[in-house]
């Protein structure tokens, strides 16, 4: 098995986990540690993508370019990336964050939309950064259709496509189809994306890697949407065991876990009722609070919530549905609304 590329999002995923309250100070510390011990891609912005401080999304305690330019300012090695989801960054964000200096622009949307990114790729590479496109919620879809959609992507200067488990819903037969489907499809790279809502993160990551994927992310102490990412102190470790010298410093990465992310967290990730709710019914991660709220509203059950809009496959952007979900099962139980 060949040694993949690691990108740590602690400070992008772990974002959310967080409420968007990351300072200077903390993201210079955090930088320090994973540039030291090795990690290669370090990303960096708003859990939502660039502009992604909003009353929709969550306002960030400090500016975002801030946070970027600190950690371009710290990193002697790693690079320094950043997501864009289309639709909430705009081309003045995209040039913005290039002008601070980041390396890396991860482009993410529904793993049905790429047909959307093509401006943003064009503009990525014309500003000269790498580009990685970003297939969200890659459980609603067969691998065939991942597979053209991928091939738009690259086509557009994609430099990787990363299969994207946004719910953490997928198994690891899921995850070997789908890697595998851009693996053979593709000329430029693959990657992986894990949440752990059904304890699967590593597993599933380690999967990708037998099936060809050639970049892998994780997060410090699995901070991130959800029930978290897969750890990435515990990623190394277990490449470490498998003899895949990933040149990581795993107790650089240890002492980062345990010293400046334990004492961030606002509470402990878990794969909780609310969380496992959301992987097995395939929920987009973002959603669970905005489902609790409901719940706790209209008097349902927070995994009732979560199941039927697994069935009805809602993504970003549709949020007004859970008080339709909500409502209709208060009904349906009797309940005054």
């Amino acid at each position: 098995m060949k040694i993949p590329r690691l990108t740590d999002t602690t400070l992008r995923d772990g974002d959310h986990a967080v409420s968007h309250s990351y300072t200077p100070e903390q993201v210079r510390a955090i930088v320090k540690d994973l540039d030291e011990a090795g990690v290669p891609v370090i990303e960096v912005s708003h859990g939502s993508g660039l502009n992604g401080s909003t009353i929709q999304q969550g306002f960030s305690t400090h500016n975002e370019y801030d946070l970027i330019k600190a950690a371009v300012e710290t990193a002697k090695r790693a690079k320094i990336a950043s997501l864009f989801v289309p639709g909430i960054g705009t081309s003045k964000e995209l040039r913005e964050a290039a002008e601070l200096g980041i390396s890396v622009i991860r482009i993410a949307v529904h793993c049905t939309e790429a047909d959307v990114t093509e401006q943003y790729f064009r503009l990525a590479k014309e500003l000269g950064l790498e580009t990685v496109g970003f297939l969200m919620m890659s459980h609603t879809q067969p691998a065939s259709v991942l597979r053209e959609q991928a091939k738009l992507m690259e086509s557009y200067g994609a430099d990787c496509v990363y299969v994207v488990d946004s719910a953490g819903a997928l198994v690891q037969s899921g995850v070997r189809e789908r890697v595998s489907a851009l693996k053979e499809a593709l000329s430029i790279q693959v990657g992986f994306h894990a949440h752990n809502n059904l304890g699967l993160a590593i597993g599933n990551t380690i999967t990708a890697l037998e099936a060809g994927a050639d970049q892998i992310d994780g997060t410090l102490r699995g901070l991130g949407a959800g029930a978290g990412n897969a750890p990435t102190e515990v990623l190394v470790a277990v490449l470490n065991k498998m003899n895949i010298e990933t040149e990581i410093s795993l107790a650089i990465l240890m002492d980062s876990a345990e010293e400046k992310i334990a004492p961030l967290m606002q509470s402990p990730i878990v794969i909780d009722r609310g969380n496992l709710s959301s992987g097995y019914a395939g929920v987009y991660n973002s959603f669970l609070l905005h489902v609790k709220h409901a719940a706790e509203k209209f008097g349902v059950g927070v995994s009732e919530i979560m199941e039927e809009l697994g069935k009805r496959q809602a993504v970003a952007g549709q949020e007004d549905w859970i008080i339709d979900v909500a409502v209709e099962l208060a009904e349906k139980k009797g309940l005054t609304v």
